[in-house]
């Protein structure tokens, strides 16, 4: 008998995707993610050290997973980095991604709105969309692809296209890159 197949990244990256890297990289790791998640803090972590061991050679990108029942201020948190992406494009996103892992603890609006203010945003209009739910649908996007790529936690990896089933230490994504490879 033989086991279920590997699930695959639906739909593969695109422009819509946050990314950090070159297209043509040889690997590509995509990370389902949880602002308010724990592991999802530590595995950033090890994403920016992989991502930096690797230059060149890698492309990563984040799609948001927001675990709202268990994590009541994540889908508030992915729409602040939306929102943070909408005025400062990538850079911004990433730069606002920093700010909500370091602090998970400390994700209610009041605090995304200090986030903004120190990415230096239109905070009045930060504010606005977050209110008016602006890009709510942007991150259902990500929750129905990670559902469709067979995600049902968080974080969840995928190395060019695979899901990874190993841990999200350093030591396990870079088997997993080296397999996928």
């Amino acid at each position: 008998m033989n086991p279920p197949p590997t699930p695959a990244l639906k739909p593969p990256l695109s422009e819509r995707d946050h990314i950090k890297g070159l297209p043509d990289a040889p690997i590509e790791l995509v990370e389902y993610g949880d602002f308010e998640c724990p592991h999802c803090g530590r595995a950033a972590v090890v994403v920016n050290e992989i991502t930096e061991e690797f230059g060149d050679r890698l492309r990563f990108a984040f799609r948001h997973f927001p675990l709202s029942k268990m994590h009541p201020h994540a889908r508030q948190a992915a729409m602040a980095a939306e929102a943070a992406s909408a005025q400062g494009g990538q850079g911004k996103f990433w730069e606002m991604q920093d700010l909500l892992f370091a602090n998970a603890s400390r994700l209610e609006v009041q605090n995304l709105i200090e986030y903004a203010t120190l990415l230096e945003l239109d905070v009045a209009r930060f504010e606005s969309e977050l209110e008016a739910g602006t890009y709510a649908a942007r991150v259902q996007e990500d929750v129905a692809s990670g559902v469709r790529s067979g995600v049902n936690g968080t974080p969840t990896f995928f190395i060019n296209g695979r899901r990874h089933n190993g841990g999200y230490t350093k030591e396990s994504l870079l088997e997993g890159i080296t397999l996928g490879m």
